[in-house]
């Protein structure tokens, strides 16, 4: 319970972030057309390099708040619009999840927790809140966020018991090609045309590699679906292994790429 509470608080804090910062409604085009390219990619190149294999699913969705913890230690040398960005991306990415769930596993599925984290970025976007107002409110919640949700958040879903061994198995091995990989693949491709069809948005191609590449980390929504899909418990600790890796290979990569990335100007 207390822990569903802080991830609504997160995800309302997104919400407001949103709201605050997007002031021309074809930047929120971009990234969501973006989570579209970085789900559909990953998932293609799980089931070709794994065909048969039921929780490919498990190599689509992003996690917001791991991507945002890497995000939170290179501070000031990123864009504040690169976290826009990326926040739009996973509220999109997490809608997107939400419907795969429900239509490939919705005899399985009680998709409150997804559920509540859209419920909660909807109203913190949609609040009444006057400008002056809501840069307060986020002032208050953005140190809550980032020093103690973000960081429990992180920690309550690292998986402890991971059958190591498992590494070689073609699970394990699709799951970290699929995310480390495809969702860079996905995100920029679909970003680039997208604003080669007229979207626009404030941060720099090198930037959304940055973004595609944190995008790489997936956990949370990743292992609900792991937990759903997964056949036997060897198979659902291949793909709690694959998540794994890939997320330290995608935040380590993030954070190096984007540490090196100058910000638009």
């Amino acid at each position: 319970m207390f822990l569903d509470l802080l991830v609504a608080i997160f995800f309302f804090l997104v919400g407001l972030e949103i709201k605050a910062s997007l002031k021309d409604v074809r930047t929120i085009v971009v990234p969501v057309v973006a989570a579209l390219g970085g789900m559909i990619a990953p998932a293609l190149l799980y089931i070709s390099l794994n065909p048969g294999s039921h929780v490919w699913a498990s190599a689509m969705p992003t996690d917001i708040a791991l991507a945002l913890g890497v995000l939170t230690l290179l501070g000031k040398r990123v864009d504040p619009q690169v976290r826009i960005f990326l926040l739009t991306l996973a509220i999109a990415d997490d809608l997107f999840s939400l419907i795969v769930m429900g239509l490939f596993y919705g005899d399985d599925l009680e998709p409150v927790k997804a559920l509540s984290t859209l419920v909660a970025a909807t109203i913190g976007f949609i609040v009444p809140l006057r400008k002056h107002q809501l840069n307060k409110v986020i002032k208050i919640l953005t140190p809550v966020s980032t020093y103690f949700i973000v960081p429990v958040i992180i920690a309550v879903n690292i998986p402890i018991h991971i059958d190591f061994s498992s590494f070689s198995s073609s699970t394990t091995v699709s799951i970290v090609v699929a995310r480390s990989i495809g969702k860079i693949i996905g995100i920029t491709v679909f970003a680039a045309l997208c604003v080669k069809l007229g979207g626009k948005t404030n941060i720099t191609s090198k930037e959304i590699f940055g973004v595609a590449t944190l995008a790489g980390m997936g956990m949370t929504v990743a292992l609900v679906i792991a937990d759903i899909a997964a056949a036997t418990t060897v198979e659902l600790n291949q793909v709690r292994l694959g998540l794994f890796i890939s997320a330290l290979l995608s935040g380590i990569s993030g954070y190096i790429w984007l540490r090196r990335t100058p910000a638009a100007q």
